[in-house]
Order: structure tokens, then sequence, then C-alpha cells
């Protein structure tokens, strides 16, 4: 029953190419007419350069060349094969090349087998023409040709010579050059830090430059504004909008306080202490225009009291205020500051008289009598009081607004002075 079988059974395994890993199959040696006897040829011819295992086992030194690959049908006949195949397999390999392999890989190694043969051949016959003119060749021909050749290897030492001095010089060229580039990448170094340095300066001289140039534009606008402001100012005459006379009736009128007091109009005499500060501050004003110093009285503006300062009676004070309650006595302070302001207003035109020599006001004023003088076209010519006392409310109101009068005239005339300077 084992005979039949292993008469009958087919080999079904396959093994590996050792270049590409294509696998491959061995024929079974009984479809092989002959390749049973020429293996056991191969294998006695082997037999003692390798030792076979026992039944079942495997080549040792080739045990790890290829790789088994299928099922066994049966053992004892897969047992000898592999042990006739492991012989041929050691057979064949070498150092270069491992066996089994496909039938395209056993080609391409045929193709590099000979072409090594034919650059083999190539290079044989190279040697075999440079060797043929030495065998030609006689003794003195020999000898000249040596000499030739000493001649040659003295010249080529000689060239040696020249090219390993000149590689000398080359490398320490080289030597100084490396240094150089060293030095250059250093400084190149250190020039890129002083560029990147010299970048931020000039990011902050473009923002100092940016913030000078808003200044610049800034005080640019400024200049202009007060340039305008300026010119505007030239063009002001500061009297004329410091102080605004006028006439409210029988009222005379500065800054829009009232001057005097009537019984038809109810003037409070906060209001007419008030009108008498801006009175003494225009006085003062137009004095200190003309550089005049006051004799006799010191004029001190002070608002709604205001008041004169004697200076040749002990420095009495004279207030340029009042509650309303006349005194009829003779040293009524009220009316001897009156009388006093009419002094210094006198003053003042006989200082404006001498500047010009034409200067002139239309009221005439005594301050000695403290009296105003309307002089009328009719040729009549009458006096009023700027005193209180014994004196009518209408009266000294109409004294009052001629005074007025006679401030705005010099008001006039100290601003067309103004204008011209």
């Amino acid at each position: 029953m084992e005979s039949s079988t292993e008469t009958t059974c087919k080999l079904s395994f396959r093994f590996k190419c050792q270049s590409c890993g294509q696998p491959l199959r061995v024929l079974d040696p009984a479809d092989m007419p002959g390749a049973a006897e020429k293996v056991n040829l191969e294998l006695q011819a082997s037999a003692s350069s390798s030792s076979l295992a026992g039944d079942g086992g495997k080549s040792s030194e080739s045990s790890d060349q290829f790789t088994i690959l299928g099922s066994v049908a049966c053992t004892q006949t897969l047992s000898c094969t592999l042990q006739s195949l492991a012989g041929i397999f050691d057979i064949f390999s070498g150092e270069e090349v491992d066996h089994p392999l496909c039938e395209d890989c056993t080609d391409r190694l045929l193709e590099h087998l000979d072409t090594q043969l034919n650059e083999a051949q190539l290079d044989c016959q190279a040697y075999s023409r440079a060797l043929e003119p030495e065998l030609l060749m006689n003794e003195e021909d020999t000898k000249l040709q040596t000499i030739r050749l000493q001649e040659d290897l003295w010249n080529l030492k000689r060239m040696e010579e020249t090219l390993t001095q000149e590689l000398e010089d080359a490398e320490q060229t080289w030597a100084q050059t490396a240094e150089a580039l060293r030095a250059s990448e250093a400084e190149t170094e250190e020039l890129q830090q002083l560029d990147v340095q010299c970048q931020k300066d000039i990011c902050v001289l473009e923002g100092q430059n940016l913030e000078l140039t808003d200044q610049l534009s800034s005080l640019e606008n400024q200049l202009r504004y007060t340039q305008g402001q300026l010119d505007k100012l030239s063009t002001t005459n500061i009297f004329e909008v410091t102080f605004q006379i006028w006439e409210e009736g029988p009222l005379g009128v500065i800054n829009n306080f009232r001057l005097g007091y009537i019984p038809q109009v109810a003037v409070d005499w906060t209001e007419i202490n008030a009108a008498w500060g801006q009175t003494a501050l225009l006085l003062l004003a137009l004095a200190n225009t003309i550089g005049l110093k006051f004799q006799r009285y010191q004029l001190v503006a002070c608002g709604n009291h205001s008041y004169l300062k004697s200076l040749t009676n002990d420095g009495v004070t004279l207030p340029l205020f009042s509650d309303g309650q006349q005194n009829v006595f003779p040293n009524n302070k009220y009316d001897l500051a009156m009388m006093a302001f009419l002094d210094c207003m006198q003053q003042f035109k006989n200082e404006a008289e001498k500047e010009t020599g034409w200067f002139s006001l239309p009221y005439s004023m005594h301050p000695e009598q403290g009296t105003i003088c309307d002089d009328k076209g009719s040729g009549k010519r009458y006096s009023i009081q700027i005193q209180t006392r014994l004196n009518t409310m209408e009266e000294w109101t109409m004294a009052l607004k001629l005074l007025l009068v006679n401030l705005k005239w010099s008001l006039a005339w100290a601003s067309g002075r103004y204008r011209q300077k």
C-alpha cells in the first residue's frame, strides 16, 4: 500500500529565486527521463565535499540559502529530493551567485558574465599589444628607451616638485584667503549689526521727525491764528473797544453804567458809583497814554469804590462813591472828590494842548469853582456846578453828562493818536 502511494505521489513543493524572490516549481523526477541517474551521479561527485543528513534532513551549509513553499504529499520522496537538490545548489552556488535562480535572473546573470568575459578579453589584447614592442626591441633600443624614460621620469619629478611648490603656495594663499574671509565675515557681521542698529535709529528718528512735523504743523497753525489775531488787534482801537460813552436822554452812560440821577429815572447809587469807577479808569488810561502824572491828587480806580488821594493835604482820601445822602456842609468829601476829578481832567487837557497845540474840548472846566461852562452858539454862557451841595439833581446830572462828553472827545483824540503810532 505504501509502495503504491510512493509511486503515485507527485512533488508539489516550490523553491524561491534567490535574486528576485519569485517562487520556482520543481518538476517530478519521474517526468524527467534520466533525471534520477543525473542526480545520483552529481550526489556521488559531491559526497567528498559535503555530507548529507539522514532521512528527512537538509544540507548544513546551504540550509539558509533557499525557502521551501507548498505541502508534502510523500515524506520519503520529499526527503530524497531535498537531499539531491541541496547538493546541486551547493555545487552551483558561489561567492557572487546563490542558487536557485529563475530563468530571467539566469539570463541576466549570463549576460553579465558575457560582458565581463568580453572586457577581460579586451584587456588581455591590450596587454599583448603593449608587450609586443618590448619583445621586438634589441638591447640598444632598450637602453635608449630606458634613458628616455628616465628623462621623462626626471621631468615628471621636476614637474611634481613644481606642482608641489605651487600646491604649497596655493595652500598658503588659501590659508591667507580663508583668514581674510573669516575677517571679512566678522566685519560683515559687525556691519550687519551696525546696519540693524542704524535701522533702529532711523526708525526712532523717523518717529521723532513725524512728531516734530506734527508739532511744527501745530505751531504753524498757532502762528497763523496768532498772526490773524495780531492783525485784527492792530486794526482795533483799544480805547474804542474798552470804553464806550453815549447819551440816554438826560443821562450820560459809560460802559452801560448811567452817571447821574433824576427823579423821573430811578438810578441806583451802586450803578452811579460803578459809572464813576469806569470814568476814573478812563481818565487814568488817557493820562498814561501821554505820560501824564497828576499834580495835587492821585487817582485810584477801584470799581464802584474809586477814590482820589490828596498829595498836599496830609493824604486825605476823597471817595468817588456815595450812598445818596446829600451833605450840606462845606467839607462834603463826595463833592470835593468830584472837584478833584475835574482838576485832574483839566490837567489832562492842558498836557494834551502842549503836545499837539490844537487839542480842545467842547465844554470848559473850572476846577476851582467846580463848574463846567456850556457855551452855546447863541452867545449865552452859563456854568453848571458839579457839586451836589446846594444844587438840584437835574443840574448835577447835566454837569456829569457834560463831563462825559469831554471824556468822549478826549477818548477820540487818544484813539487817533494811538492809530498814528
